[in-house]
């Protein structure tokens, strides 16, 4: 049952607000109770009525019929006065239960204020009033405020807070004209001393200076697939939004049943998903219902139709159903108002589901990364342009924008140049005025023809990491134009490499989301391997079909058929280590890299 306060001190507006709301919300379709706490003094009534002689005679109950109305009236004579629990049982199923009074009950609750109340809001000592409506202005709160006299507003308020209704979107805000903090110019800084970096250094270095540097927008349902949010998402609606039927069979009240066989007249007519039956179903009588229907008013168990006898009039059954048995509470997935999304989670297609079945049309996201890649080298040429045994097909260009989209950032492809430092000034200024970060490859270490590593120590904007670590020594950062730029080996299997380990949590961190860490796998290994200390290493493997890790035959980096035969990397930590067939270790799937 959904229920809802109006609370607030003596002459604060309360009984005028519950008036007006049960107009309101009753002209819109749905149908409303009352709930009234009485001040002590008062009495539902009057000495010399018939009633009140029933009564005064030592009656427990009266009830009071009459052509309009009747009403039950008990005698709390030898018991304490009655909780809201125990009023709200005798109160039959409604869309919604207006809760005068009441204040010290933890349901939610919306506080009335006049002038003369103002300074003695119930809101600032108790959580569970969500709103307060006043006549006055009021500062301080940390909740919506409405006008007193306001009713469509109020009323809109309490519908969607109790999920009958979804709120209204707001309209969007308007982002500032203004660029997102870049990165700070020492963020690629080691200690001073510092020349081989261990893997984990490098990463803590990585992760303690990244920052999201793109703006957010607004984007309807069906644009955010694989964008990260930029706020949490918050459920408009619940889901369900009401209680309804988990099956086809028949409903019926469970207070009117006994544990014995039972045969329950059935009520004209059905209720379907999509055409809910609109009348009540009386005590003792049972209704067809289909999955997903609304329970009917009158409802609140439902029986399977193949626990059944059923003809055209009656429904016959066991006894000792469970209450409330084949159906779904409204609500019981995702309450109205809660998050379900946080901010800087990427968005799947499940959650795409999730945030469209609470009632969300759209989400403010971050704009997409933009991520330039561009290749070096006299020796790299494009695929297939030429038979030259001097000459290398560029495979790491197409490679890395594959990587870059598979994780959902914008790709441009800033090309290829040539062991030319004019020209290389002139793709990174033209790259730095269209992207937001750049990956190089090749020309990262320290070397003659190393003219990305040799332009950003000319920049003053540049660190050398010299990654402890096998494949993918060098690894040069830096920024040019305050644009960052990630300097990747130029052999595939290291630029990979590198990329996965290292460019990876930085870009997902740079395009607002958080840093992510592959998740690994302790398996027993297929090979045998002597491993050095001092670096940490990474051999392309994948699993038997027992669930061993088998290494490449051949750990040269230049051995590119070894990527695409794994599906994954073994990584060996720091120390030196024995390997041999069984021993356990860390296998770390491709699928946790996001390809």
């Amino acid at each position: 049952m959904r229920i809802y306060g109006i609370v607030g001190w003596k002459n604060a507006g309360k009984t005028g607000l519950v008036e007006r709301l049960v107009t309101e919300i009753t002209s819109r379709g749905f149908t409303v109770s009352t709930l009234k706490h009485a001040h002590h003094s008062f009495d539902v009534d009057q000495p010399g009525r018939d009633s009140h002689r029933h009564r005064m005679a030592g009656a427990t109950e009266v009830l009071l019929s009459s052509r309009t109305r009747w009403a039950l009236m008990h005698e709390n004579r030898a018991s304490d006065e009655a909780t809201l629990a125990q009023l709200l049982a005798h109160i039959e199923p409604v869309d919604l239960v207006l809760i005068e009074g009441f204040k010290r009950d933890t349901h939610p609750k919306l506080e009335a204020c006049r002038t003369e109340t103002g300074n003695q809001l119930i809101a600032k000592d108790d959580s569970n009033v969500k709103a307060v409506a006043s006549d006055v202005a009021l500062t301080g709160l940390t909740i919506p405020v409405f006008d007193l006299n306001d009713t469509t507003a109020v009323a809109d308020f309490i519908l969607s807070e109790v999920g009958l209704i979804a709120p209204t979107d707001p309209a969007p805000v308007p982002m500032p004209d203004i660029a997102p903090p870049r990165l700070k110019n020492d963020c690629f800084a080691l200690p001073p001393g510092v020349d081989w970096v261990p893997v984990d250094d490098a990463l803590a270095t990585l992760r303690g200076n990244m920052s999201c540097v793109v703006g957010s927008e607004t984007q309807s349902l069906d644009q955010i697939c694989g964008r990260i949010l930029a706020a949490d998402i918050v459920a408009a609606r619940a889901n369900p939004p009401a209680a309804n039927s988990a099956v086809d069979g028949y409903g019926f009240a469970h207070a009117s049943l006994g544990s014995h066989p039972q045969t329950l007249p059935l009520v004209t007519g059905r209720a379907a998903a999509g055409a809910p039956f609109a009348e009540t179903v009386p005590p003792g009588r049972a209704i067809r219902i289909l999955t997903g229907a609304l329970l009917p008013k009158g409802v609140d168990t439902v029986i399977l139709q193949e626990d059944v006898t059923a003809t055209k009039t009656h429904v016959a059954f066991e006894g000792g159903i469970r209450a409330g048995a084949n159906t779904r509470k409204a609500g019981e997935d995702v309450q109205a108002g809660s998050v379900i999304l946080r901010k800087g989670h990427r968005l799947r297609p499940q959650d795409c589901a999730l945030i469209a079945a609470t009632g969300c049309a759209q989400a403010q996201v971050f704009a997409r990364l933009r991520v330039g890649v561009l290749s070096t080298g006299d020796e790299v040429v494009a695929p297939g342009s030429t038979v030259d045994p001097g000459k290398t097909y560029d495979a790491n260009r197409p490679m890395l924008l594959s990587l870059v989209a598979a994780w959902g950032h914008e790709t441009v492809d800033l090309g290829h140049v040539n062991d030319n430092r004019v020209t290389l000034r002139e793709k990174l200024d033209d790259g730095s005025n269209t992207v937001d970060v750049i990956l190089t490859s090749g020309g990262a270490s320290a070397g003659e023809e190393d003219h990305v590593s040799a332009l950003l120590i000319e920049a003053g904007r540049m660190a050398t990491w010299r990654i402890a670590m096998k494949p993918g020594r060098p690894l040069a950062l830096g920024f040019w134009n305050n644009v960052p730029v990630f300097g990747l080996p130029g052999n595939p299997v290291a630029a990979l490499v590198c990329t996965l380990i290292f460019a990876r949590p930085a870009l997902a961190v740079m395009a607002g989301g958080g840093w992510q860490e592959p998740q690994g796998f302790t398996v027993p290994a297929a090979f045998e391997k002597r491993k050095k200390p001092g670096r940490r290493e990474y051999l392309r493997a994948r699993l038997s079909s027992d669930g061993h890790a088998e290494a490449f035959k051949s750990e040269g980096s230049g051995r590119i058929s070894g990527l695409s035969w794994a599906t994954g990397l073994v990584e060996l930590g720091d120390d030196a280590r024995d390997i041999s067939c069984g021993d356990p270790v860390r296998y770390i799937p491709f699928a946790s890299f996001g390809i």
